[in-house]
This record gives C-alpha cells, structure tokens and sequence, in this order.
C-alpha cells in the first residue's frame, strides 16, 4: 500500500487545512452546546465518590501549572486532560455519536482543552480542535460497524484516542504527514476493556480521559519525527483487523467519506438521562404509558423491553445481575433497574441512582417483572431504538415504539433544554453565580483570546 492510499494521511490532509471559518456556523453553535453540557456533567461529577478518588491520584501523579474543570488543584498537562476526561464521562451523562456508539465530547473536549491551555491559543482554536476531534473519532467508531463492542472493546477509548491524536497534531502545528504520524503512533495506545460491565467496575470513565492522554502523547512524538506506521486503519495488523471480530461488517469508507462538509458533531446526541444511551427510547416510552394510563408499580403485571440485540449484552445480560444492580455505576447499565424506575417515578435522574434506590425493594421487584425481546426490525447503530410492552393486572396491553431516541440528530434537544441540564447539574455543588460565570466562559468561546481566560473561568475558586 501507497504513503498516498492511507487513511491517516487522508486525514492529516484534511485537518492541517481546514479552519474554522470552514465550519458552518450551525456546527459552531452547536459545538458551544455539547461543550456547555460537558462541563456541567464534569461539575456534577466532583459530588461523588469516584470523582474524589480519582483527583486524589491525580494529585498524586504530580502537580503542574494546568486546571481541570471544577478542581482548584492543578496539574500537569496530560493529568488535566485525563482528569477532565473523567470527570465528563463519570456519570455516564455525557453525550453519544450515534453511529460510531461513542462518547464524543469526552474525549475530544480535554484534548482541545489541554493543547489551547498550554499553548495559550485562542478560543476558536480550541473549538475548532474539538471538531476534529470529535469528527475523527465519530467516523473511526463508525467505520467499525459495531465490530468494537463484539470484540470487547469500547469504542470511545480506541475510536476517541484517533480523534484525540489528529487534534492534538493539528493544534500543535504538525503537517499532514504528522497529523498522520500521531494516528499511527496512537494506534499502539488506544485502549478500553469492557470487561467493567462484569462488576460495575470505574475503569469505564477512565477511558476517554486516557484517550486524550495517548493523543497528546502521540502528537508530542510524531512532531520528533519518531516512527509510526501509516496504514494504521486498514493494515494487516491495524485498528480494525485487530480490534474486530475476523470477517465483520466494516464500513471503512465512513472514515473519510466527505470529510469535511458531512459535520459528525451534528449526528452526536445529547443526553436527557443519566443512564446507558441504550436505554433512554424505553425510559421515554415507560414515563409516556405509566402517565398517559395513570398507572402505579402495583398496577403492573409485566414489562417486555423489544430491543436490538447489539445492546442486550450491555443493557440485558446477565440477566440476574441487571435486575439487581451492585453500584450506581452498574445500576446505568441495567434497563430492568432503569425501566422499574421510570414506572414508579416518572422520572429518571441522578438520585434515583443513589444507594438506598438501589435496594428499594419496590423497584427491585418490579425490575424482576421487566423482560427483553430481540428486536427484530433494527436500525441501531442509526438510533437507539426501544419499544415497550406493559400487561397490567387488569388485563390491559399497552404498549409504544420509539424509533428515534430522544436526543439524536432528528429529535435533538433544543437548547433550552441544555442549558437547564447545565443548570441542574451544577446546582448539585455550586451556586448560581458558578453557573452563570461557567455558562457565559463557554458561550464567549469564539471571542475569548487566550484559552488560559475559559480554563481559569471553569476552575473551582
């Protein structure tokens, strides 16, 4: 294979011209949005135990002069993007490409972040590092047509770790041929087991954070002109032959195919809920039923949960651990759990992950009346779609399909409805003062001059 046939050189082409008034100024504001909903996800994250822990070993890594969102410790370059990753993953709040089944923002956001920081570039610059970010690692995870998630891999820390390296390429000044370079270097430093969902283990949240780490690192290499393969996408031993079940359904073209006037960012889907994307068409559709029927938990004979098999191995198996959920990590992942919730409470959010709701003996049984049926007109990765079958005591059936979730790039949250997520999760550990310094740090981003003025403004003080 040619230097000229690459893919990573496609992109290193593709990211050293592009510029920022190349982005349409609908994907620019739409940016400022997924950005905005990010850092209120990283604010809300600090309340909790895991977020204590992992600034902790953070800290203990080593001090520097860079600040992470929410934090008033400071750190080197690297820990602060990883950090920060964390922080934005931690709740499983954050948003989704749908296609590629990866966390977007999570990864690509610290990266833009970290380089603007330390090189003191402007707030259109780190917008603009964001995008490719973002869009490298959505069609990474597309190309892969599910083939990540079979192998046991989890697309947003391999498919965030491409997008991470060609930004950080791209904002540090490299050429085509080293934007393609850090990808080839990145390759042999993705990761992300999905061995968590076994235990509800925290490595999850690692994940994007660390892909942002080994795509600063990559970049730092490639501009030493250390060695990378290019073919590192479709060679013999590259992402998709290693990282794939052997004989899978790739859609390689996915990974160029109109760079550059398809924007990915506008397919990425914002969260309503704190759970698995997976789950959020079946939390819609059981608050929709239980509200427009006026039913309560001991109304409820059964559930039946129709969705595409791809999910069931994270949402639905195994069966006897998702009905009882051992953390509020794991109770994210259960769609029995998340529907019992969402029938009893007409509502999903935050505290209903709390420990107590993970041993209320009510919602308990009631997950232990919800089912699944392998949905036998998919369209997911498109969507994440769900249907919801109820069979009351009283003999009644009642039941709704929801093809589009909520969210996705045909039903996207107006935003309104963003800014008030932003507004709920900060309230968690900060005032409305915080809220409305972080708020307008964010959405000043295209005139702010020196990316320094965002960091210190989304700082704990």
């Amino acid at each position: 294979m040619s230097n000229q046939e690459s893919l990573s050189l496609e992109i290193g082409a593709w990211a050293q011209a592009v510029s920022i008034t190349d982005v349409p100024q609908s994907v620019q504001d739409q940016a400022l949005l997924n950005i905005l909903d990010a850092v209120g996800i990283a604010f809300a994250s600090t309340h909790y135990e895991f977020a204590t822990r992992s600034i902790a070993a953070t800290v203990a890594l080593g001090s520097g002069p860079r600040g992470a969102i929410a934090c008033s410790e400071r750190f080197a370059v690297r820990d602060q993007a990883m950090l920060n990753g964390i922080l934005i993953h931690g709740l499983d709040f954050d948003d989704t490409h749908v296609p590629g089944v990866i966390h977007a923002t999570a990864s690509a956001l610290p990266t833009a972040i970290a380089i603007a920081d330390d090189r003191e570039l402007s707030g259109n610059d780190l917008v603009l590092g964001f995008l490719i970010a973002l869009e490298i690692g959505a069609r990474v995870g597309t190309a892969a047509n599910g083939g990540f998630h079979a192998q046991g891999f989890h697309p947003t820390g391999l498919a965030g770790a491409f997008g991470a390296a060609a930004a950080a390429a791209k904002m540090i000044g490299l050429d085509a041929h080293g934007i393609a370079s850090a990808q080839g270097i990145v390759g042999s430093l993705a990761s992300g087991s999905m061995e968590f969902l076994e235990t509800g283990a925290w490595t999850k949240r690692l994940h994007p954070g660390w892909a942002a780490v080994t795509g600063i690192t990559a970049a730092e290499l490639a501009k030493a002109k250390f060695e990378a393969p290019l073919a590192i996408y479709e060679g013999r031993f590259g992402l998709y032959a290693s990282h794939t079940p052997a004989g899978h359904d790739l859609k390689m073209a996915a990974v160029t195919a109109d760079l550059g006037t398809a924007w990915e960012l506008l397919r990425v889907a914002i969260k309503p809920y704190a759970a698995c994307h997976f789950t959020h068409a079946c939390i819609d559709i059981a608050i929709e039923l239980v509200t427009d029927n006026n039913l309560t938990a001991a109304d409820i004979e059964s559930v039946v949960t129709i969705v595409p098999s791809q999910v069931v191995p994270v949402v639905c198996e195994p069966a006897q651990a998702k009905l009882t959920p051992r953390s509020d990590y794991d109770a994210k992942f259960s769609l029995p759990f998340i529907v019992a919730t969402a029938i009893t409470k007409r509502r999903f959010t935050l505290a209903d992950l709390s420990d107590d709701c993970l041993v209320d003996p009510e919602l308990l049984e009631l997950a232990a009346k919800v089912s699944y049926q392998n949905d036998p007109n998919p369209t997911f990765p498109k969507y994440f779609h769900g249907e919801v079958i109820i069979q009351t005591k009283d003999g009644r059936t009642l039941r709704k399909r929801e093809d589009v979730n909520r969210g996705a790039d045909e039903r996207p949250l107006a935003a309104s409805e963003v800014e008030a997520k932003f507004r709920d999760n900060l309230a968690l550990v900060a005032g409305t003062d915080v809220a409305d310094r972080v708020l307008n740090a964010v959405m000043s981003l295209p005139t702010t001059k020196n990316s320094r003025d965002f960091v210190e403004a989304l700082r704990a003080k």
